[in-house]
């Protein structure tokens, strides 16, 4: 219990003894490469796995076949059931609820938010049966219709993977990180058969920290993840483009960069309504009356609706799914009506938004290269009735709309470049596509700050910082490094009173409170010590530092440095809750010494 220091009007608390600090275990480089080494086999292995889940799920729920055999770049036509498949989304779509809420509730959505959350503010901890659930839920998800990709869902498996094996052996929270990172790199490395944009989305949108102790565990695995998926797979790219889509022997014509420019503008603008319309959707289908299961039969059934009209019109349901047979019939050039190419546009992205907002599992980076595809077709195709000599190819459109789409949602440009040069392998579309993703990310930014991935946990209170890497101690919250020994002292209060005979030095700050309300903050280690036996009726306010920086408890260390610098504070007061607080929610306080000291402990290993 807190020991009183001063007189009963004075109240002066010392707080209780700060928790002992457990030491965390740390292997070498070399070891962690080993055990990335693994975990990028184990992803491989799971994304194979998983492939072959929803092959099997498809099947059954959309051609009434038991078989593992199923190519998603390939247009199958109508389900065997008819317009009876407009149950198949919503029985999927209740097992799913069944499972997410019974076993792991934080496999629900599109995963990558929830990796972010663990990195940042649960210290690396995801737990090894989300990697479980989170496959058979996004299996059962995807295969039965719902309109979401499998990117996020290997996302998430392979940094429960990651995440699970570093607790098990007890690693420090730093190289649980990484490993978890590892994973994730890993498993979309896998999925894709893109083993530079596994490593790049880690670094780009995961990591806090870029140096060899964490890129160099990343590319071992998802290099082994990756030679895993090739030799399991095949060592093909995800989709087949024509050999060449712009003549750039010489220079771009002036209305190819006219073209690509504006789709690039464009791009932005269709990135930010997917973030607005998928907040739009998750945060309304839960105001929804009678609970979950009543959610997701709307949603679901919604979905099932569109399957079943575009099926009578078109001849194919398009919008379920991962979509990769209407990207490659784009690249195909077996769809080039403009209208057509619109319509899928918008239905995906409703489709999409709905079916993770009523409680789907799965991800939203074949959503949204399926939006790229299809704008980018779209554009191309009325751009060329408009400027039929400008030569905007509709397959090379698409492509710039694929990565200029998820560039800009997710804020992981050099991911979303990399990663469709490595899927299409057509080196001439570079430049264009550089060009529409930088365009279409300042489009985005300028419109809404937050991605589709940190949108959602700011929601939740939890932002994401963006100036992230620098180094590893960024992930470290407030109370994690907070001193929670100080004293708390009435306004009024001399000086004598608040330090007390019994203290010997003043290592700790003194809070300052009237009426239940802090007035200010004298920071530990100030030399008042001496100053109380020399002038003993001196009141306390008188020394106090009235530019108060506080924070939250869970607050990132990043957001306390920016507040520290921008009040030029030398200490910062922290509390619980998050009502508006008062002097009984004070836990702590962060003082220069203990952000030093975290600093240099962050180059322990």
């Amino acid at each position: 219990m807190p020991a009183v220091l001063a007189s009963e009007d004075s109240r002066a608390v010392i707080a209780s003894n700060p928790k002992p600090i457990h030491e965390e275990k740390r292997v070498s480089l070399l070891t962690l490469c080993g055990l990335a080494l693994v975990i990028g086999v184990m992803t491989g292995l799971g994304a194979v796995a998983f492939r072959a889940l929803i092959a099997f799920v498809h099947n059954a729920f959309y051609n009434g076949r038991l078989s593992l055999l199923y190519d998603a770049n390939v247009s199958e036509g109508p389900s065997r059931f008819g317009d009876f498949v407009l149950l198949s989304p919503i029985i999927g779509g209740l097992i799913v609820v069944f499972i997410v809420k019974r076993f792991a509730p934080e496999a629900k959505g599109h995963g990558v938010p929830e990796v972010m959350d663990a990195i940042f503010y649960k210290h690396g901890n995801i737990r090894g049966k989300v990697a479980l659930v989170k496959a058979l839920a996004s299996a059962l998800s995807i295969g039965s219709g719902a309109a979401v990709g499998r990117e996020g869902p290997i996302i998430q498996i392979g940094s429960a993977l990651g995440s699970a094996f570093a607790q098990l052996i007890g690693l420090s929270t730093s190289q649980k990180i990484t490993l978890l990172s590892a994973g994730a790199g890993a498993g979309i490395a896998a999925t894709f058969n893109t083993p530079l944009g596994g490593v790049l989305f880690a670094l780009e949108i995961l990591l806090p920290e870029v140096s060899n102790r964490t890129f160099l565990p990343v590319v071992v695995a998802t290099g082994a993840a990756t030679t895993i998926g090739r030799l399991l797979i095949g060592p093909d790219p995800a989709f087949a483009v024509p050999d060449v889509q712009f003549s750039l022997a010489g220079s771009l014509a002036v209305g190819e960069v006219i073209g690509f420019v504006l789709l690039g503008l464009l791009c932005g603008l269709a990135a930010w309504a997917f973030i607005r319309l998928l907040v739009f959707m998750e945060d309304g289908f839960p105001k929804l009356p009678g609970g979950d299961y009543i959610q997701n039969i709307v949603g679901m059934a919604i979905i099932g609706v569109m399957m079943v009209a575009l099926t009578h019109a078109f001849g194919h349901s398009y919008v379920d799914g991962v979509g990769y047979s209407v990207i490659q019939s784009i690249l195909d050039q077996k769809m080039t009506a403009a209208g057509l190419l619109a319509l899928l546009f918008v239905l995906k992205m409703v489709a999409t938004t709905v079916s993770l907002g009523s409680g789907a599992s799965g991800g939203i980076f074949s959503p949204s290269l399926y939006l790229g595809a299809t704008l980018g077709a779209a554009f191309a195709a009325a751009f060329g009735a408009l400027l039929p000599h400008a030569s905007l190819s509709l397959p090379s459109a698409a492509i710039i709309g694929m990565a200029a789409v998820v560039g800009a949602g997710t804020g992981g440009v050099m991911t979303a470049i990399v990663m469709v040069f490595e899927m299409t392998r057509d080196y001439a579309i570079i430049v264009p596509v550089i060009v529409a993703v930088a365009l279409a990310a300042g489009v985005r930014r300028a419109l809404i700050g937050e991605t589709i991935y940190t949108i959602k946990l700011r929601h939740r209170g939890h932002r994401i910082p963006k100036e992230r890497h620098i180094n590893l101690y960024l992930v470290k919250q407030a109370q994690d490094i907070m001193e929670r020994r100080f004293i708390i002292a009435k306004a009024g209060t001399t000086l004598q009173q608040a330090m007390r005979d019994e203290d010997t030095d003043d290592l700790r700050a003194i809070v300052v409170e009237r009426d239940g309300r802090v007035v200010g903050l004298i920071p530990p280690r100030s030399g008042l010590w001496l100053e109380s036996r020399s002038n003993p009726d001196v009141l306390v306010e008188h020394y106090v530092e009235r530019r108060l920086v506080i924070c939250r408890e869970q607050d990132l260390l990043s957001l306390v440095f920016a507040r520290l610098k921008r009040h030029r504070a030398g200490a910062a007061v922290a509390f619980r809750g998050t009502a508006r607080p008062r002097i009984d929610d004070v836990v702590g306080i962060i003082t220069k010494r203990a952000i030093a000291d975290a600093v240099i402990d962050s180059y322990a290993d």
